[in-house]
């Protein structure tokens, strides 16, 4: 009887507490006052660092005994608040507040600087640090900085190796359980989130809101060295990358570096001969997706993204972002020896294996070496014969699909790059630059060992095989051997017209 009153008397000192707004219990280290001793008690583990709570599951380790309570709803699925109106349910009350304020769409916490509004204000201390770029959270493995706390830990995951959340379809493993349910949706082709403007849909709420900016047009984050806008922050740090060239994720078989740990692990595909992506309409696979993607619009012929200035059409973004340079003019990447500038950092690198003479890629076949991956590609059709390439008007066939596209302007006889001297048409600029090197008698390409000087550049490679006196194209009916295989060629048309 005697414990039942004094229970009472202490629950009322606590209520009346609550009224008058008393804060008794002050931390000694940072003056941080609470109503009741207990929650003093808790707050002062937090200084410790003491977690002496431990999640049997996931072994991961919390200060109190209520928030590994909360985390045991992670591995549980327990979501015991559900919202009213469109019933989906969440693992805690905060949660729910949070959506509730989607309905409600309000904001009552707005910038300063750029009077954008927020339904909370630590969503508002968040923003504001995009306007300061300060970065107090650090990663104490590799230095890296984050805004918010949240993306630290979702970095620090990638140092870890853990990844508890496997899919029981295909097996993949993921590091988040959002980053598990997202990917479930490409299993089940869910996509739940409809855009409003255009009812196109989503398998995710981000990526909905991040489509919604193209009806928008806002571009609110700001690049500091060309001041060019992009509409999230995640593709204003992929541009900057551009100007700074820094490449952070090197592949341990090759050391070829990349600028994004995603790149990283595409390219280790090659490396094991995976070629997980597969077109359905012609069963060529790829080792990464963006590669099928691109692979498609061969089939579709579907060109989305467009460029505002001159409205020419391509089918992927990241070409119309390169495409769009030209209208700036801006080359920030710089060559070192001969200071010409190039608009992205993989060109400077490619035009630099032209004062080192570097050619990497080898074909195994005649050995011809390439300086570049897709030279090496597109001379290996040569011996396969393939191709695939047709023209519609004439059934020629052609390797690559710039050559078909080439082809098709003889049929159409388009001449728009006109000659100011001679007026003489070309379907194409680089022909229509070759041709004014005639009036001007230029010749930029002069061999280094006899410095006779030449207008194009494959004459100068044809001439740098008398000097070496290769002729690795050998007949094989008379066994007469040429520097070029397209002399091979001509000197087969002889053996063709003998009469057997």
């Amino acid at each position: 009887m005697c414990n039942k009153s004094f229970t009472l008397k202490h629950s009322l000192k606590k209520h009346l507490s609550t009224h008058t707004n008393k804060k008794s219990y002050v931390c000694e280290i940072c003056q941080r006052s609470f109503r009741v001793k207990t929650n003093l008690n808790n707050h002062l583990i937090s200084h410790t660092g003491e977690k002496p709570f431990v999640c049997e599951i996931c072994n991961e380790a919390f200060a109190q005994n209520t928030a590994l309570n909360l985390h045991l709803r992670i591995h549980s699925g327990d979501k015991p608040f559900v919202c009213e109106i469109c019933n989906r349910a969440f693992a805690r009350r905060v949660y729910l507040k949070l959506h509730l304020l989607t309905h409600t769409k309000e904001k009552p916490h707005s910038c300063d600087i750029c009077s954008k509004g927020f339904s909370l204000k630590q969503s508002l201390k968040q923003h504001l640090r995009t306007h300061t770029k300060e970065k107090p959270y650090v990663c104490q493995i590799c230095s890296r900085r984050f805004s918010c706390k949240s993306h630290l830990n979702r970095h620090l995951q990638t140092h870890t190796t853990d990844k508890p959340y496997v899919c029981k379809i295909c097996y993949r493993a993921f590091h988040l359980k959002s980053r598990l349910e997202s990917h479930l949706h490409n299993h089940a082709k869910e996509k739940p989130h409809s855009c409003n403007v255009c009812s196109k849909s989503f398998s995710m709420k981000c990526y909905l809101n991040r489509h919604l900016q193209i009806h928008t047009k806002e571009k609110s984050h700001a690049c500091d060295v060309c001041d060019r806008t992009f509409s999230s922050k995640s593709n204003l740090k992929n541009h900057q990358i551009l100007h700074t060239g820094e490449k952070l994720f090197v592949c341990e078989e090759c050391n070829k570096a990349f600028a994004h740990n995603y790149q990283l692990k595409q390219h280790a595909l090659s490396h094991k001969g995976e070629k997980p992506f597969v077109c359905e309409i012609c069963n060529k696979s790829f080792t990464q997706k963006h590669s099928l993607k691109k692979h498609l619009s061969i089939h579709t012929n579907e060109k989305p993204y467009v460029c505002e200035m001159c409205h020419k059409a391509f089918s992927m973004r990241n070409i119309l972002n390169t495409h769009l340079l030209t209208h700036t003019g801006e080359r920030s990447f710089v060559c070192e020896l001969c200071n010409k500038s190039f608009t992205e950092n993989y060109r400077l690198n490619l035009h630099l294996l032209t004062h080192t003479g570097e050619k990497p890629f080898v074909c195994e076949i005649c050995n011809k070496a390439f300086k570049q991956k897709h030279s090496l590609k597109k001379h290996l059709l040569a011996h396969s014969g393939e191709k695939s390439f047709v023209c519609e008007i004439c059934n020629k066939a052609f390797v690559h699909q710039t050559y078909l596209n080439t082809h098709l302007i003889t049929h159409m006889k388009e001449k728009t790059h006109i000659c100011d001297l001679c007026n003489k048409g070309f379907s194409f600029k680089q022909d229509l630059r070759r041709h004014l090197l005639t009036h001007t008698k230029e010749k930029p390409y002069v061999c280094e060992i006899c410095s006779i000087g030449f207008s194009r550049k494959s004459h100068l490679n044809r001439h740098l095989y008398t000097h070496k006196k290769e002729k690795p194209y050998v007949c094989e009916v008379c066994t007469k051997s040429y520097s070029e295989e397209w002399y091979l060629r001509k000197h087969l048309l002889i053996h063709a017209k003998e009469k057997p």
